[in-house]
C-alpha cells in the first residue's frame, strides 16, 4: 500500500473517465473563464449541461464574452463537486476539474430543441413548473449557446488524495507526475537548496 504522501505533488491524483463523467454529469455549476482584448482572464458562472463529451453554456448574444469568443475561442471551464448540491449520492467523486478547451458558437433551432430543456430539467430536477418557467426565460431572440470541447484535463481528485493520506491507495491507483510536479517542482526545491522528490 502506498502511505508516501507529499503535499506539493497533486497532479498524481486524477479522475477515471468514470468519475469525470459522474463529476459534470452531477454538479450543478461551472466556472467559464476567457481572455479579454486587453489580455485580462475573466471568469463567470453558469449552469451547464454536459452532453457527448462537452460542456455546454448559454447567455446572451450581446454579452462580453460573445466578443470575446469569437475573437479568440480558446476557454477554460472549471467545474468543482462543492456545487453537487444537498441532494448528492454520498458516493460521488470529490474534486475539481479545469478543462481547456475551444468554443464553437450555436444558435440554431435543433440545439435550443434540446438544450434549453435539459438545462431546465438540471437546474429544476423536481419543479416542474420551475423547468417550465426557466425554459420559456431561456428562449429567447438574443440568447446563443455555446459548447466547449475539451483538449486537457486539469484535475484533482481530493477523495483519491484523502485515501492516499490515509495510506489505503495502491499504487496503480495514482496517477503519473505531471511536468510541473516531476521537473519544475525540483528545479524550484534546488534553488533554495532543498533535495528533489
Amino acid at each position: 500500500m502506498a502511505q508516501t504522501h507529499d503535499h506539493e505533488i497533486v497532479s498524481i491524483y486524477p479522475f477515471t473517465d468514470e468519475e469525470v463523467d459522474q463529476l459534470m454529469t452531477h454538479a450543478g455549476e461551472c466556472v467559464l473563464m476567457w481572455s479579454t482584448k486587453d489580455g485580462w482572464p475573466v471568469g463567470v458562472t453558469h449552469a451547464y449541461v454536459w452532453r457527448d463529451g462537452k460542456i455546454w453554456i448559454t447567455f446572451a448574444k450581446h454579452r462580453h464574452r460573445t466578443v470575446a469568443i469569437k475573437r479568440d475561442n480558446r476557454v477554460s471551464v472549471n467545474v468543482s463537486s462543492t456545487s453537487y448540491g444537498p441532494r448528492a449520492q454520498a458516493d460521488l467523486p470529490h474534486g475539481a476539474i479545469t478543462f481547456k478547451g475551444r468554443a464553437e458558437i450555436f444558435d440554431d433551432d435543433a440545439t435550443k430543441k434540446w438544450f434549453y430543456p435539459a438545462l431546465s430539467k438540471k437546474v429544476n430536477p423536481d419543479n416542474p413548473a420551475g423547468e417550465d418557467f426557466f425554459n420559456n426565460l431561456l428562449d429567447s431572440p438574443l440568447r446563443i449557446i455555446i459548447a466547449v470541447t475539451p483538449e486537457k484535463k486539469i484535475m484533482y481528485n481530493s477523495g483519491l488524495a484523502g485515501r492516499h493520506m490515509a495510506g489505503t491507495v495502491t499504487e496503480e491507483e495514482l496517477g503519473d507526475r505531471l511536468s510541473a510536479d516531476a521537473e519544475r517542482m525540483n528545479k524550484e526545491r534546488a534553488k533554495i537548496g532543498l533535495k528533489p522528490r
